[in-house]
């Protein structure tokens, strides 16, 4: 009897040791579901960072805080608006003056609205969003030999600037008279 009664007990704590594992089972499951998915965030993140800093890094070499940075061509470049548009405007003969936009993230004045495929595109193709063509000073054309990759990191770079609210004026048709300094390309 007392045998017995010994594997009714052992029956009934490994009943209690098995519900207490099914228990934990959903436990596990949802702790790991989360594990991997704050996981995969942090890797994101991180790789949004990496592809940041390479945009950073590819839109210093490229220049295009030159043409896009007030007091650049003024020789003091204000760095607290960098890339927040020019104060200077490039005349082309017979086309007009054009100023280069703030490429920074504000919606109204910037790129804020366009997406990392508009900018692309624009980078690589010279078309902006609403179908215009940009001006013949941005060199677009050189842009266009960026692997898909680098141009992918300087739209992601442009998408982390602090928004400047800043509307650059023009542009200014040909005969027009501009609102800006001007540097002018004379055809001999």
């Amino acid at each position: 009897m007392g045998a017995c009664l010994r594997r009714t007990k052992e029956r009934s704590c490994a009943k209690r040791s098995c519900a207490k594992r099914s228990c934990a089972k959903p436990w596990l499951a949802a702790c790991t579901a989360f594990a991997l998915v704050n996981m995969t965030a942090v890797k994101a993140q991180e790789a949004d960072q990496q592809q940041a800093a390479r945009g950073k890094y590819l839109v210093a070499v490229i220049g295009c805080g030159d043409c896009h940075t007030a007091g650049y061509f003024f020789g003091r470049p204000d760095t607290a608006h960098a890339l927040g548009g020019s104060d200077v405007g490039f005349e082309i003969p017979q086309l007009g003056v054009f100023v280069a936009p703030n490429l920074t993230s504000d919606a109204q004045t910037g790129l804020g609205d366009w997406t990392n495929e508009q900018i692309i595109a624009a980078l690589q193709t010279g078309k902006r969003p609403d179908g215009r063509e940009l001006a013949p000073i941005m060199p677009w054309r050189d842009l266009a030999s960026l692997s898909r990759e680098d141009a992918m990191a300087i739209a992601v770079y442009l998408k982390t600037l602090p928004p400047i609210k800043n509307k650059v004026p023009g542009p200014f048709g040909a005969g027009i008279r501009p609102t800006v300094p001007v540097m002018k390309i004379v055809a001999p």
